[in-house]
């Protein structure tokens, strides 16, 4: 893996300040499991919240479609990027409780591959480097 990309670490347990956890989440906020209820339980996010910034995270939610998906990804990265003073730590969402694959997710992420604050798994650049 090229080093001059920003590579999520695989567990995340404590953020520093001004980190920012992005997991996948759905529309309704029900942060039941996964990387949802680990952020429910330790970086602020809220319970009914589906989208946006919530204490030290940023839900994306991911169990409406792929369009929609692909959607609050474009979301996201917009936000990300008026949003310089945070690093974004991207898990792998959607694909885990949502049931797809790096290689449907990480094309929504080409645009953030490049911007300073944002890391993204290594599983997503893989795939996004082979294109």
């Amino acid at each position: 893996m090229a080093s001059a990309y920003r590579i999520t670490p695989e567990r995340i347990s404590s953020l520093q300040p001004g980190q920012i956890f992005v997991f996948g989440s759905n529309h309704f906020g029900h942060h039941a499991g996964g990387a949802a209820r680990f952020a429910l339980d330790h970086f602020g996010a809220e319970w009914g919240n589906g989208e946006g910034l919530q204490g030290q995270s940023y839900a994306i939610p991911t169990m409406e479609g792929l369009p929609s998906t692909r959607q609050a990804v474009e979301r996201f990265i917009a936000f990300a990027r008026h949003h310089q003073q945070y690093t974004f730590l991207v898990t792998p969402i959607g694909c885990g409780i949502a049931g797809y694959t790096a290689q449907e997710i990480a094309p929504f992420f080409a645009d953030a591959k490049d911007l300073p604050n944002v890391y993204l798994p290594e599983s997503f650049l893989k795939v996004l480097l082979r294109k």
